[in-house]
């Protein structure tokens, strides 16, 4: 259903009118294909799992907790695909009892579906997946999202993008972070950093990234990435280096009292 929902978004490339956007507010867009998408995915996802409640990002469903919760953003990077730039993804994650279970990235363009379950590792199509066995940050390609409402950490993060300018290969800004943590679980990045990010951007994401051996976690290093608004998700043997670079945004979530 994931596939047919992206297979719908797909016919809609370059269709949407000026006048069918809406802003939500400051930067976020939305159109019909973010809530009819939303709609198909709820509809058969709730099929599949009657008992199972829903939080998604544009809350066509009521927005409940529950032993079992689907987590939904029926299309990451809506900017992007109003744009016609191809990149962009749907997202999709169960939990149960509050701990990913299942995650699912597809991206539509090149119709490529990451997807992994609990103890079952990660995939790309049928294919394993990893993310990368780097040891030293200057041998990784790191990602990130500029800030498009919150700019109370500008200061912090334009810190961080310098050091890393010095100590990487190269940092991208792609525009959907459920692609973007699917790129380091299979190799493609090997470190993401991003604030101001609600739980349907990165829930399926973050549980693609463990289960393909990475390390993910808020910016101070704790467990505070689904609700937490920030995330840090990194091939494990670069993790420490990278982190010791985020330094400055930590410092900033510790005196804005984000958490």
């Amino acid at each position: 259903m994931v596939k047919a929902t992206g297979a719908f978004i797909a016919t809609q490339r370059g269709k949407v009118a000026e006048s069918a956007i809406e802003t939500k507010s400051i930067n976020s867009l939305v159109s019909y294909v973010d809530q009819e998408a939303e709609r198909q995915l709820v509809s058969g996802l709730g099929a599949l799992l009657p008992e199972a409640v829903f939080l998604t990002e544009e809350e066509t469903v009521a927005q409940e907790e529950g032993q079992y919760r689907w987590i939904i953003d029926p299309l990451d990077g809506t900017t992007n695909f109003l744009h016609q730039l191809p990149f962009f993804s749907i997202s999709v994650a169960l939990q149960r009892e509050g701990r990913s279970i299942l995650g699912i990235v597809y991206e539509v363009n090149r119709e490529e579906c990451f997807y992994a379950w609990q103890g079952g590792g990660a995939y790309l199509n049928t294919a394993p997946i990893r993310t990368r066995p780097v040891r030293h940050l200057a041998d990784t390609l790191v990602a990130t999202g500029f800030p498009y409402y919150d700019y109370s950490r500008q200061g912090a993060y334009l810190e961080v993008l310098g050091a890393l300018m010095q100590r990487c290969r190269g940092i991208r800004r792609l525009g959907s972070a459920a692609l973007d943590l699917a790129y380091v679980a299979c190799g493609r990045f090997d470190f993401f950093f991003e604030h101001s990010l609600n739980a349907w951007d990165v829930a399926a994401g973050a549980f693609l990234v463990e289960e393909a051996g990475g390390k993910v976690s808020d910016f101070r290093g704790g467990e505070d990435y689904l609700l937490g608004r920030e995330i840090v998700a990194s091939a494990a043997g670069v993790y420490a280096e990278g982190m010791a670079v985020l330094e400055p945004l930590g410092r900033k979530t510790v005196e804005n009292g984000d958490h």
